[in-house]
């Protein structure tokens, strides 16, 4: 397989309101957030790609609810963390549990509450997204 789910790992140092687009408006506080979704296509991984060129501004395009935040100029992608498997909505759920679900974000194909989760700390969000990756249901 040469795709699967993915985590990213993205930085907002100072507060920021965001529209994402028809979700609306979203007051986010500075921290970590981690964004799950599944590269499962043909071009596999190669979406964490695109992902990084919004987030450098390098592509304007905004097709899914991450492009808004990756796409704020104080945002930061920092890193990524992958299953070669499709787990995306199972990552998505055992975050719930560790992590602060953030709206109704990046779940509007699926019956998640969320794939966007919110922590203070980087050590905390990059802890519970390893786990989920890690006990996530295959």
């Amino acid at each position: 397989m040469t795709g699967g789910t993915y985590t990213l790992l993205i930085e907002l140092p100072a507060a920021a309101t965001l529209t994402f687009g028809a979700a609306g408006e979203y007051a986010l506080d500075p921290g970590w957030y981690a964004y799950t979704g599944s590269a499962l296509g043909s071009g596999g991984f190669a979406r964490i790609d695109r992902h990084r060129r919004v987030a450098a501004g390098d592509n304007d395009a905004r097709h899914w609810h991450i492009d808004y935040l990756l796409g704020h100029p104080g945002s930061r992608l920092a890193d990524d963390v992958r299953s070669n498997a499709d787990i995306e909505c199972g990552v998505a759920s055992a975050l719930d549990d560790s992590l602060a679900p953030v709206g109704e974000l990046g779940a509007s194909d699926c019956d998640c509450a969320t794939h966007l989760h919110y922590a203070a700390e980087r050590p905390q969000l990059t802890d519970a997204v390893r786990r989920a990756h890690g006990t996530a249901r295959r």
